[in-house]
């Protein structure tokens, strides 16, 4: 392309990050709930007129891949009817929504009358209606069960708000403080706006399509490369689902066939396992995100996120089977398909690009309560991010990270505030700290999990529990060792031990009940006995491993 100037193409391109992570700024510092502000539960994106990714900020991963394709079918559903002004929400799970809970906000952006891009935020939000507060209820086994259905609506049109709209969706959710989230994320579209329409006043509509299409293009050539560093062949892997949340002991497999050939790269889910009658399910979205962003690990970090970037992927996932269910059934767990999903992934591609890989990540033991707040008489909702946090798989040369979360966060989602956490609920945290012997033994070990501890300061407060991380440790690689599993009880004011399954409701929960959970750690990468010693020693020092595991599962013959 003539008219394309490369330093030109570069300033296109940090802009455009520049203006998602200003984005992200500004969600972060306005809104409310500690699941967007504290966590940051949420993601930010800039797309063109077609609905086409012109650059991320993915504070949660598997969110930012789902926003361009339901930008592309908004374009669809509104056709001409789109116009400067507007804002539409989204978070419908049949119409390419990947959770419920997790509602977008697009508004389009003009420049000289012709729709140019458009700006977007995807978030978490504390409540979405449904049967159960907070948006997870593990009985539920269709969508009405679970949430308020939003298909895309205006909520804005030509700039005049649709208070009906408005209205009729509020009505349907339990707390204020969403209203106030939504807001905060139309006001962070609105500054994802000005920032384009800035650049483009200073460049010019046709400088930015030209440049637009070679950064494209540029970035599909760089995914090709990294494509072709993989032999050419068919690779298969496996990873478990273990229990639906109706059917004590039952077990889903997913399964995935990856093909290379030369510069593209294809995952085939179609030998995976029928959908659930519960509500661990997937939708496409959820699925295909996890998809993309555990491959993304796996290849240069510093390829641009655009649409060059996934052009040479092409994910095949049947509709039906547990990663992309067929309407209406439920599908709010889907999000933590991600890590059996990665696992699968992992597994087929270890043999041929051992030295990118890494060995499993803890797998998700979660927990949400909720209930009101004695002090202040208002309604609270918690994920407890502090405690679900495990670590991450070793990879060759690299210890896994500490303490990171789940997979489809990748380190992402971060841990709540201690004094936040208790200003925004009423417990009291007494224990947060780092796991001894949580990870993984190996030349590389995985990253620590941690263990949390807090008293519940609510009466009549609800836990719901979610993931799998108490039926399998994440995995070793090469001779690394597996790690531990997650666990999450309950010490009741009675004397009571109550020990919630892993997608569980739980009511009734009365104020001084002492809430325990372990979140284990990554697994190891390579033989533990040819671990460096002075690493090793001083890990055992400190309390990372303790003497009887270094020495059992290290060799280790420090005193």
């Amino acid at each position: 392309m003539s008219n394309v100037d490369p330093i030109l193409l570069s300033v296109y391109a940090r802009t455009f990050k520049s203006i998602t992570d200003e984005m992200s700024i500004s969600v972060q510092k306005t809104t409310r709930s500690p699941i967007l502000c504290e966590a940051k539960d949420f993601v930010t994106g800039l797309y063109d007129g077609a609905g086409n990714m012109l650059e991320q900020t993915e504070n949660l991963p598997i969110l930012a891949f789902s926003l361009a394709p339901v930008c592309k079918y908004i374009i669809e559903y509104f056709g001409d009817d789109i116009h400067p002004g507007d804002v539409i929400f989204h978070n419908d799970v049949f119409s390419l929504g990947n959770q419920n809970n997790d509602v977008a906000v697009y508004k389009p952006i003009f420049f000289d009358g012709k729709l140019v891009a458009w700006s977007a935020v995807k978030g978490h939000q504390a409540d979405i209606g449904g049967n159960v507060p907070g948006g997870y209820n593990p009985n539920a086994v269709e969508v009405w069960q679970e949430a308020l259905r939003i298909p895309p609506v205006k909520v804005y049109e030509k700039g005049k708000l649709r208070k009906d709209v408005w209205d009729l969706i509020f009505a349907n959710i339990r707390f204020d403080i969403v209203q106030h989230d939504m807001k905060a994320q139309m006001g962070a579209c609105t500054v994802g706006e000005r920032r384009m329409i800035e650049l483009l006043k200073k460049y010019g509509l046709k400088s930015y399509e030209d440049h637009k299409a070679a950064l494209f293009d540029a970035t599909r050539k760089m995914m090709e490369a990294e494509i072709a560093n993989i032999p050419n062949g068919v690779y298969k892997g496996e990873g478990m689902v273990y229990y639906d949340g109706r059917h004590l002991g039952s077990e889903f497999t997913i399964r995935v066939t990856i093909t290379v050939e030369d510069k593209k790269i294809r995952f085939d889910y179609s030998e995976t396992d029928p959908q659930t009658n519960g509500f661990v399910n997937g939708t496409f979205t959820s699925s295909a995100s996890a998809t993309v962003l555990t491959f993304l690990q796996m290849v240069n970090p510093d390829i641009p996120h655009n649409e060059g970037m996934v052009q040479p992927i092409e994910i095949v996932i049947p509709e039906g089977t547990i990663l992309n269910a067929s309407y209406p059934k439920a599908t709010t767990f889907g999000n933590h398909l991600c890590p059996p999903n990665a696992d699968a992934i992992i597994r087929a591609l270890a043999p041929v690009i051992p030295e990118r890989v890494t060995a499993g990540w803890n797998n998700l033991l979660c927990s949400l309560t909720t209930g009101i707040d004695p002090q202040k008489g208002e309604k609270y909702v918690d994920i407890g991010f502090m405690g679900l946090k495990g670590g991450s798989g070793a990879m060759k040369g690299t210890d896994g990270y500490d303490h990171i979360g789940m997979i489809d966060a990748s380190g992402g989602v971060l841990d709540q505030d201690y004094e936040m956490f208790e200003q925004q609920t009423p417990h009291l945290l007494v224990k947060h700290e780092y796991l001894t012997d949580s990870a993984g033994a190996g030349q590389w070990r995985g990253g620590l999990g941690v263990e949390t501890v807090f008293k519940i300061g609510s009466d009549d407060t609800q836990l719901v529990t979610f993931g799998d991380g108490d039926f399998e440790p994440a995995f070793g690689l090469f001779g690394g060792q597996d790690s531990t599993l997650n666990k999450i009880w309950l010490d009741f004011p009675d004397g009571r031990e109550v020990v919630p399954r892993n997608k569980d409701l739980i009511t009734g929960v009365p104020k001084g009940t002492v809430y325990h959970q372990v979140a284990g750690g990554g697994g190891g990468y390579g033989d533990p006995k040819k671990r460096d010693r002075a690493a090793l020693t001083r890990e055992v020092r400190n309390g990372v491993i303790s003497p009887q595991m270094a020495r059992e599962a290290y060799g280790w013959e420090g005193e």
